[in-house]
């Protein structure tokens, strides 16, 4: 009698067809031995018919995804439309009880956040936000090493992300949910909430319109968040600089320069360098495949019947800080946090130590026009 052994796999559809999904997601998935690309959900026929010859999958229209959601051809979604709709897809996703991987922010207000939590709660499906950097072997061991005390007493962070944005894409005229802080402001505030594990109380912003420039959103702003405890971060981002990423933390007993931080790619390894009783020491991480590695994360959690780490709850907590920090842009005026208790923490077992694929040109991507200038 022969013996099936093949190795069961997460049946994904992805929806959406951005960069995102072209670039990292789509090709990462061949990195995920518990993980298979079935389906692709979008809009544009262009896509839809050389994405899916591409990788030997049927392509869905929109209107079709009800048919799709209750086919029994898929177990999970990964989640990459505008920020704007995540809460219109992910919703039924979830009350049909499938798995879903959100692009992160996990929607553009607290309200969405919880409604996709309670479409979760009725569903019984996992829901993940998709913070790959939390199965990146370098952030996962700057994170420990700060919970373990090694700089001691952390007190300041401060951060700049910044690119070149092109005003020729779609999400250099769509307000500030597609501008630059919930974009790149996301990935600084996401690591000082976890290097510091804590949660903000109060958020103060500034931002401006460089001239020229025709975004319809404070293309740069920066950001000053006032802990409880008394720890300060800064972080600045911008869509109008040329491309630079690091950011600085600082303990009373060492302190830590990260660059490379948050971006990714198959030349792209984590690094940083510490400075303790005098003596620097930097850390080079080699690149891995960060769309796998969180891919075949998320499969196993669904697998072995484990909840993801970077939760709805994770996404929540970033997508509170951003509308404040929204407020405080509209108002000038300081905007206060509700206190929260700690998150659940991003554990070194949650790493995934995948070799990097090949990123398409920008030139194979199938109609977009790609986010640098």
């Amino acid at each position: 009698m022969s013996r099936n052994t093949e190795k069961p796999r997460v049946r994904y559809a992805v929806i959406g067809g951005g960069q995102i999904a072209q670039q990292a997601f789509m090709p990462g998935m061949a990195r995920a031995s518990n993980s298979t690309l079935v389906a692709l959900v979008t809009g544009d026929p262009q896509k839809a018919g050389r994405l899916a010859t591409r990788y030997d999958i049927p392509a869905y229209h929109y209107d079709d995804l009800p048919e799709l959601i209750h086919s029994g051809d898929i177990d999970a979604v990964y989640l990459a439309t505008p920020n704007a709709l995540h809460r219109r897809y992910a919703v039924p996703v979830l009350e049909a009880g499938l798995h879903l991987m959100v692009e992160k922010p996990m929607a553009t207000s607290v309200e969405d956040c919880e409604a996709m939590l309670e479409a979760q709660r009725r569903g019984g499906g996992r829901l993940m936000v998709a913070y790959r950097l939390h199965c990146e072997p370098g952030t996962l061991e700057l994170i420990s090493r700060c919970r373990n005390g090694d700089f001691g007493h952390l007190m300041a962070f401060t951060s700049i992300f910044g690119q070149n944005f092109s005003e020729a894409n779609h999400r250099g005229h769509s307000g500030y949910w597609s501008g630059p802080v919930p974009d790149m402001g996301t990935y600084p505030l996401n690591a000082v909430r976890n290097l510091f594990a804590r949660e903000p109380a109060e958020v103060h912003a500034v931002g401006s319109r460089t001239p020229g420039r025709g975004f319809n959103f404070d293309d740069t702003v920066s950001v000053t968040l006032r802990f409880a405890e008394g720890q300060m971060a800064q972080f600045l981002v911008s869509y109008a600089c040329a491309p630079v990423e690091n950011f600085t933390l600082t303990g009373n007993r060492g302190s830590v320069l990260a660059t490379p931080c948050y971006m990714f790619g198959p030349d792209v390894g984590i690094t940083y360098t510490t400075t303790l009783d005098g003596r620097k020491e930097t850390r080079r991480h080699d690149p891995v495949e960060q769309f796998g590695g969180e891919i075949a994360y998320f499969s196993d959690c669904i697998l072995h019947g484990h909840d993801p780490e970077p939760d709805g709850d994770e996404g929540l907590r970033d997508v509170r800080v951003l509308a404040a920090i929204e407020r405080a842009l509209l108002t000038g005026q300081p905007q206060a946090l509700a206190p929260m208790p700690p998150a659940r923490v991003a554990l070194p077992d949650q790493v995934m130590a995948l070799p990097p694929v090949r990123e398409p040109r920008a030139d194979e991507l199938i109609g977009i026009v790609p986010q640098s200038a």
